[in-house]
């Protein structure tokens, strides 16, 4: 079958309102198709060009800027952090809450790293897949995430830094570092290191009117299967840049960062990282700790996660590690990450190939558009030769 028509029968079968795929390998591009429309019940068909929310797709480009500012000496790996908060700084460990539902917090046991930020084994998590997580920022009178409040971000960690891996916020206090080292905004930094020197010219973290056109719906799955549209989300003033999911982009964009990675830290002229950084970062830097499997506290927004089942899964300098062979074609080493509204990508330093599926649809890890993300790429393999 096609990458087409296992695209186009995506679509026509409602399995996903619509999609946008592309693939890349170092000789340039592999494949590029468009199905189906933005919004279910209109007329805009979904088109190469279309705008997504990227969310945690946004924490691989965070993770580059860091590196940078490893290359040039403004941050570390592994040494004492700015004293940007204390919530870095001085960290406090949940050990669990007292009878009247206060939370028992001591002090972490050893300093937070960069390189526990970028592996997720710092001890911050996400509410929506640790309920000791929710339960603190409730009790602590936290603003939520989706605020964009700085206070959002002062949790308390849920384990010693080190001790084990689980995915959560610390990509956000990265992007918060990136600022500190660069003393530039994120969004500034981003455009005059990553985004204008790689020609992503769709890639932001507010939408001008024109791309706000052209922006894909987000559809909610309702138990029986069906796919409902839901309000577009506001445009808020926000005091910090989420470097851990804010990004607007397309899937043009953001295969050319992909491609970049490809290359080595450089596409089309400049140097965006040196070769043995990309090289560092596509290690794994967590050792035998597992990684990947998450369990849900919040059923509307992600169903549990385990992209592997049965296999090993690691964590490099930014995004996930498999060390074996992925069961539809990608090779051992590879690289992956995805988006909240199940957009995902993977990048094969063996075979020197990318791709990358983009939808719109909530709760993650939709089983349908995993189902699809496999199949494309077992299509990119398959024209390689490689199936």
């Amino acid at each position: 079958m096609s990458i087409d028509t296992t695209l186009r029968e995506a679509t026509d079968s409602g399995k996903v309102p619509g999609v946008v795929a592309m693939a890349a390998s170092v000789d340039g591009p592999i494949y590029d198709g468009a199905f189906g429309v933005r919004r279910l019940g209109g007329t805009e068909a979904m088109t190469r060009d279309t705008v997504f929310r990227i969310a945690s797709m946004t924490k691989a480009i965070t993770s580059v800027a860091a590196m940078q500012l490893v290359e040039r000496g403004k941050l570390t790996l592994d040494g004492p952090l700015p004293a940007i908060d204390a919530a870095l700084s001085s960290p406090q460990v949940l050990t669990g809450f007292d009878a009247a539902g206060n939370p028992q917090l001591r002090p972490a046991q050893r300093p937070i790293t960069l390189r526990h930020l970028l592996t997720h084994t710092a001890g911050f998590c996400y509410a929506f897949w640790n309920p000791n997580t929710e339960r603190a920022i409730k009790a602590l009178g936290l603003p939520e995430l989706s605020s964009g409040k700085l206070a959002a971000l002062r949790q308390p960690l849920m384990f010693d830094p080190g001790e084990r891996w689980e995915y959560g916020i610390n990509i956000d206090w990265v992007g918060r570092l990136v600022e500190d080292a660069s003393g530039q905004q994120l969004d500034a930094y981003f455009r005059d290191h990553i985004t204008c020197p790689l020609g992503m010219t769709e890639t932001g973290f507010v939408p001008s009117r024109e791309q706000r056109a052209r922006q894909a719906t987000v559809h909610q799955r309702e138990p029986g299967g069906a796919l409902i549209p839901q309000p577009r989300e506001e445009l808020i003033e926000r005091e910090f840049l989420a470097g851990g999911g804010g990004l607007y982009s397309t899937a043009g964009d953001y295969l050319l960062f992909l491609r970049m990675l490809l290359h080595h830290g450089s596409l089309n002229g400049p140097q965006i990282l040196k070769p043995e950084t990309v090289a560092l970062m596509n290690e794994n830097h967590i050792g035998a700790l597992p990684a990947g499997v998450l369990k849900t506290n919040a059923p509307l927004l992600t169903n549990d996660v385990d992209l592997f089942p049965g296999q090993r899964v690691r964590w490099g300098l930014g995004y996930l590690l498999t060390p074996d062979p992925g069961p539809n074609g990608r090779s051992r080493g590879s690289v992956t990450w995805a988006g909240l509204f199940n957009s995902y990508y993977w990048l094969d330093p063996a075979e020197r190939v990318a791709g990358l599926v983009m939808t719109q649809v909530l709760p993650f890890a939709d089983r349908q558009v995993l189902q699809l993300f496999g199949a494309f790429e077992r299509g990119v393999y398959a024209a390689l030769g490689k199936a």
